[in-house]
């Protein structure tokens, strides 16, 4: 008599074998997902999520599930190079989504272009991004125009004749207060102080105020990221400094308000995008699926990410998960009839990567971001 064993065996053995699992698809998501710029990183992580978790309930592509694999950046150029090398020594990675800093997108930058992978961010703004590599895009305006926009803004728009500006001294404050600068010059805009500060470093900023206060500045712009301009803008409440402020969009997030309190009411911030009245019918379910998700609303880094992310799937789903193939997919998007269509508005690329994308100005109004009533024409 056959044992159990045996006859278990042979029934195993004549079950047909199931196929095995498709590899799934990975796409590399970097930013500040810790330190001083974290809440950028819990949008972009999120945004990202929600974006794969819709194509993966969809079936994926080509029945593959999408994956991210998440390198934390922490806002810093050397953590960037750790991350950059990691994801373009990876294989398995097909594109990546970052850097959001622009020191992190330009350390990043020839690593990404030696390894042939595509890298495409969502924040970064600095001019040289993509400037020197065939693979490196974004999907926002550079600063030259942001600053040029905010100095106009400030001229024509608020009627104002003196400005001090205060930037982060790095790639990102560095870039937008120099484009900032020479419009200002070019317009009739007085700049009476320029001051610099360090991130992360910044705990006191009464010198600085008290500069741009003496030189009897009406309004002070910043070019830097939210958690130092909260600070700048709460101190100077607490000096009885009534200066108007202005940022660009480096203070846009919720990040800005949580820090500078009631201080941060009427600060004016340049933004690529904002949710409004006026969102487009994708973006506004976008915003309802991001809230009902993760508890929060989304803001403009988690569109743009999401914006990124998509945008990608649909170059996999074009012509598969080749690296090279990706890259000359982005490039063939070179003008608004053959751009990608998102949330945010149509995303092209001009020679170089960059892409154009109008500025909106956001005014801070009961502790959230809303519409400025005065827009540039």
């Amino acid at each position: 008599m056959r044992s159990i064993r045996s006859l278990l065996g042979a029934a195993l053995a004549a079950l047909p074998l199931a196929a095995p699992a498709a590899e799934p698809i990975h796409l590399g998501v970097a930013g500040p997902f810790t330190g001083s710029g974290a809440m950028y990183g819990v949008m972009i992580r999120n945004a990202a999520t929600l974006a794969l978790e819709q194509a993966n309930a969809a079936g994926g592509i080509g029945g593959r599930t999408v994956e991210a694999e998440y390198g934390d950046d922490e806002g810093k150029n050397d953590k960037a190079v750790t991350v950059a090398r990691k994801f373009a020594t990876d294989q398995k990675i097909c594109m990546v989504i970052g850097h959001f800093n622009s020191t992190c997108s330009l350390a990043g930058k020839p690593i990404y272009r030696d390894a042939e992978v595509v890298q495409f961010s969502p924040g970064s703004t600095n001019i040289h991004v993509c400037e020197g590599s065939d693979y490196t895009f974004r999907n926002l305006y550079r600063d030259d125009y942001q600053g040029a926009f905010l100095a106009d803004y400030i001229k024509k728009v608020l009627g104002l004749d003196r400005v001090a500006i205060f930037f982060d001294n790095d790639d990102y404050g560095k870039g937008l207060k120099d484009a900032f600068a020479k419009q200002a010059q070019a317009t009739g805009l007085q700049v009476v102080t320029t001051q610099d500060y360090v991130r992360e470093k910044t705990s006191d900023v009464a010198p600085l105020l008290d500069l741009a206060k003496n030189a009897q500045a009406q309004a002070i712009f910043i070019a830097g990221l939210y958690a130092e301009a909260g600070t700048i803008v709460k101190q100077a409440r607490e000096k009885g400094i009534k200066t108007q402020f202005l940022g660009g969009d480096g203070l846009f997030g919720p990040g800005f308000t949580e820090i500078g309190g009631q201080a941060a009411e009427g600060t004016l911030i340049t933004t690529p995008f904002m949710f409004g009245p006026t969102s487009s019918e994708a973006a506004k379910n976008f915003a309802k699926k991001f809230k009902e998700r993760f508890g929060r609303e989304p803001d403009t880094w988690a569109a743009l990410t999401y914006d990124a992310v998509t945008m990608a799937l649909d170059g996999i789903r074009a012509v598969g998960a080749d690296r090279n193939d990706l890259r000359d997919w982005m490039a063939g998007h070179d003008s608004p009839e053959h751009g990608f269509k998102g949330i945010t508005g149509v995303t092209y690329f001009d020679h170089n990567g960059d892409c154009l994308k109008p500025a909106m100005v956001a005014l801070v109004q009961g502790g959230r971001f809303v519409l400025a009533p005065e827009q540039m024409e």
